[in-house]
């Protein structure tokens, strides 16, 4: 794989070659060299959102009206979204491409973020979402581009864990 090759490069690519032009997120320092690429490309509409519960909002109506999209946030903000994966995006049959840099792991001083992180695969195992945690490069594209056709092709949601062993995570000052 080429050096110049990164793992936010990856997901774009790979969600422009599926056709995903919505993107909404939170501001997250993680998905900062994602959310600036995206903003500086004409194919995507990138849409900040104050919580993510909006977000998973927007993109069910983007679905509904024919659209394709993606919501970006970090490990805390998982937490806010279960009631409108298990009221709204489940049972509608929603193919929400969820992508969340993970926190609460590897050195993390934030207790909230380590407890999400504890129970946020066991809340998409309880609600029937199938999720991916990405470590490796290598990896990414056939992970994302897969998943994504198998979301859409099914109607169901799927998630994308990104551990700090692919995208660096989160540099923690002393």
């Amino acid at each position: 794989m080429p050096q110049d090759i990164t793992w936010h490069g990856v997901i774009q690519a790979t969600l422009k070659a599926n056709d995903v032009r919505l993107i909404t997120y939170v501001p997250d320092r993680v998905f900062t060299p994602l959310i600036t690429s995206l903003h500086g490309d004409s194919d995507f509409t990138t849409f900040p959102c104050t919580r993510e519960e909006e977000a998973v909002g927007i993109n069910t109506g983007a679905w509904m009206g024919g659209m394709r999209s993606a919501v970006l946030m970090q490990t805390s903000g998982f937490g806010t979204i279960a009631n409108a994966l298990a009221s709204l995006v489940v049972p509608s049959q929603i193919p929400l491409l969820m992508f969340v840099s993970e926190r609460g792991v590897f050195g993390e001083f934030n207790l909230g973020q380590a407890m999400v992180c504890r129970t946020m695969r066991p809340v998409l195992d309880s609600l029937g979402i199938v999720h991916h945690t990405a470590t490796r490069l290598d990896e990414l594209e056939f992970i994302v581009d897969r998943s994504i056709r198998q979301a859409v092709a099914t109607q169901a949601p799927v998630c994308f864990i990104l551990s700090p062993l692919l995208t660096g995570g989160k540099v923690f000052r002393h």
